[in-house]
């Protein structure tokens, strides 16, 4: 792999993480558009991590907030915020147990372009359907009004994020659509759970490069995916923050199903 193509590759997945639109499916299907090799697992840890940097650093005075209230746990001032963090790592909990068990239990590793397009279709679709069905609701909630039951409602969505093409953050928000949640309140509570699970996913993986255990690409691409994953990635949310309270993520949708008919057509 080349520097180029590495930092086209961060550029794709920084984007693609935080709009939603597939960042795993993405990976998967562009390299094979133009003619590249697959970059492999390691490459892929590292540009998710460098989103996680970007989505660490947009919501560093929040997740500041969330962390002095786990700390001081008896001011009842920081209540909502540390119901909020537990909440954050309650949704956690179903997509690592998946995780587990498909790659752990049943060895099964996703990497096909067929599954990839019927997904952006698929969920492409329910995306269109849930942001039709919050904009119907006049009354919405917002971040502070997350409870118990809609964390593990979103966390099982989260968890369907294993198979690509699906999108992580493109499933939570559409969980939150259907949960009343407004768009913006949907946005940030799936940015925020991408935390815990980016930094699980990645010190595994990190593990299994120390092992020996994944082909590990040079020094100079892997940084070059990481910052260039890192910037888009800050990029993107900003641009959504400010694009959900304005339109609807129906443009998203129908990106979706326009690119899984073209892979259907012309990669599979």
């Amino acid at each position: 792999m080349t520097i180029i193509q590495a930092l086209f590759l961060g550029l794709i997945q920084g984007f693609t993480e935080f709009l939603p639109i597939s960042s795993s499916g993405h990976l998967i299907f562009v390299p094979v558009v133009f003619g590249w090799l697959d970059q492999g697992t390691a490459f892929d840890v590292v540009v998710h991590l460098g989103s996680l940097l970007a989505v660490v650093w947009y919501f560093r005075a929040r997740l500041k907030q969330m962390f002095l209230a786990c700390v001081d746990i008896k001011n009842p001032v920081l209540a909502t915020d540390r119901k909020l963090a537990w909440y954050i790592i309650l949704a956690t909990l179903p997509a690592l147990f998946a995780a587990f068990l498909f790659e752990q239990v049943l060895d099964i590793s996703f990497r096909s372009t067929l599954l990839v397009a019927v997904n952006l279709i698929v969920w492409g679709v329910v995306l269109a359907i849930a942001d039709r069905y919050a904009t119907k609701k006049p009354e919405k909630k917002e971040f502070a009004d997350h409870t118990k039951k809609t964390a593990i409602y979103i966390g099982l969505a989260q968890a369907l994020a294993l198979l690509p093409g699906t999108s992580r953050s493109g499933i939570t928000m559409t969980a939150g659509l259907f949960n009343n949640f407004s768009r913006k309140a949907a946005a940030e509570f799936s940015f925020l759970m991408s935390i815990p699970v980016i930094c699980i996913a990645g010190a595994l993986a990190l593990l299994q490069i120390a092992l020996g255990r994944v082909e590990v690409l040079s020094a100079s691409v892997l940084l070059a995916g990481f910052v260039s994953a890192a910037v888009s990635g800050y990029v993107a949310i900003n641009l959504l923050m400010k694009l959900i309270q304005k339109w609807s993520f129906l443009p998203f949708a129908v990106y979706r199903v326009l690119v899984g008919i073209l892979i259907l057509i012309f990669l599979v």
